[in-house]
């Protein structure tokens, strides 16, 4: 199960998705060192969801970003 939907990213304010990005790292973060440090996690493939969230989430503020830019293009 994703970590985060679509769906629920686009319902996100700009806001609310910097902090959760922020919170993703973070964890993401923490995973590597304990690997770095000779010691094992208990779910592996954590890694690649949180790396998964955190392009969605970022792929949508991209998005927002360009319509915006398109909207405030046209007079």
């Amino acid at each position: 199960m994703p970590i985060i939907r679509l769906k629920d990213a686009r319902e996100m304010s700009t806001e609310e998705r910097e902090k959760r990005v922020i919170e993703l790292q973070t964890e993401l973060v923490r995973l590597k060192t304990m690997i770095k440090a000779g010691g094992s996690i208990e779910n592996n493939a954590r890694i690649r969801e949180l790396r998964k969230a955190i392009a969605r989430i970022l792929t949508v503020e991209h998005e927002a970003k360009l319509a915006e830019a398109k909207g405030a293009g046209k007079h």
